[in-house]
C-alpha cells in the first residue's frame, strides 16, 4: 500500500501573491525557490512511493520541472490545498494515504510526515492526521507578538483526550493568561501545516460546502470537522528544530534565518 506527497502551489496567493516562486537564501549564498525547499523536505521522507508537485500555473510548472519535480496540473477552480490535492487523487488513484505537504513549509522534518503516516495507520477511526507540535516560550511568545501587530503567524489547535481534533483557529488557543520563559513548555500546541488523508475521505471534500467556521477561520482543514470527520492530532517531536511556516513577506528572513541555524548546528 503505497503513499503519496503532494505538494499544492498556487501562485496567486491572497497574502503574498507569488509565494512558491520566492527565493530564500543560504548563509553560503545559495538561493533556492520556496516551491524546491517544500519539495526537497518530501523527497527526504522515508516510505514515500511518489511525490508531486500541485499546481494550477504555468510558471511554478516550469520552475518545478527545472529542478526535476513531477507536476500535475490541476484546476483553478481549487479553493484551497485540499481541494487540490483531491484533483490529483482521481488523477493518479490507487494509494492508501495521499499526504499534503503544503508549499509554504520548506522546514518540515522528514520525521514529522513519518510520524504522521503511522499515526493514520494505527488510528483506523481517524479520517485525517496531522502534526501538532508542543510550543515553548519561545515559539508561544512569537506566536503572541504576531497577533498583536496583526500577523498571522501560525495556526493552534486544542484536541481531546482521543487525540481527534476539537478546533482550530488562527488566535492563540486555549487561553493561557501568563507569560512563558523561552525554555518553558506550554498548553499550547502549534498545528504544523500537513495533511494526510485516506483518499476514500478526500474524495468527498470538495462536494462539501465552505462552512461558517472554515470562512470565518480561513483554515481548510475545518471542513472536516464541521462536517462530523475525526482529524487525528499526532505530537511529533522537533528535535531541536526550528519550525515556521513562510505567511507573510515578513517570514522570508525569519525562515533564513532558522535555516541558517539548522545549518550551523
Amino acid at each position: 500500500m503505497s503513499v503519496l506527497i503532494a505538494i499544492p502551489a498556487r501562485y496567486a496567493s491572497t497574502r503574498y501573491p507569488g509565494k512558491p516562486l520566492v527565493t530564500l537564501r543560504d548563509p553560503d549564498g545559495t538561493e533556492k525557490s520556496l516551491i524546491r525547499r517544500s519539495w526537497e523536505a518530501a523527497m527526504a521522507v522515508r516510505g514515500v512511493d511518489r511525490v508531486v508537485v500541485a499546481t494550477d500555473d504555468e510558471r511554478i510548472r516550469a520552475a518545478a520541472e527545472g529542478f526535476g519535480a513531477e507536476v500535475v496540473m490541476t484546476s483553478q477552480a481549487c479553493r484551497n490545498g485540499t481541494e487540490r490535492c483531491a484533483e490529483v487523487t482521481a488523477l493518479l488513484p490507487g494509494h492508501e494515504i495521499v499526504v499534503n505537504l503544503q508549499g509554504d513549509a520548506p522546514l518540515t522534518p522528514p520525521w514529522f510526515i513519518e510520524d504522521l503516516v503511522a499515526g493514520l495507520r494505527d488510528d483506523p477511526s481517524a479520517d485525517v492526521a496531522t502534526p501538532v507540535l508542543r510550543c515553548d516560550g519561545r515559539a508561544l511568545n512569537g506566536f503572541l507578538a504576531d497577533r498583536r501587530a496583526g500577523r498571522v503567524g501560525g495556526t493552534t489547535v486544542v484536541f481531546g483526550v482521543t487525540r481527534h481534533a476539537l478546533y482550530f483557529s488562527k488566535e492563540v488557543i486555549p487561553y493561557t493568561g501568563r507569560t512563558h520563559a523561552d525554555d518553558e513548555w506550554t498548553p499550547v500546541f502549534h498545528h504544523v501545516g500537513v495533511y494526510a488523508y485516506r483518499p476514500s475521505t478526500l474524495s468527498v471534500y470538495p462536494q462539501w460546502p465552505v462552512g461558517p467556521l472554515e470562512e470565518l477561520e480561513g483554515l481548510e482543514q475545518l471542513r472536516f470537522l464541521e462536517n462530523g470527520r475525526r482529524v487525528l492530532c499526532v505530537e511529533v517531536e522537533a528535535r531541536g528544530r526550528q519550525f515556521w511556516e513562510l505567511n507573510n513577506p515578513e517570514d522570508v528572513a525569519r525562515i533564513e534565518a532558522m535555516l541558517a541555524e539548522m545549518q550551523a548546528g
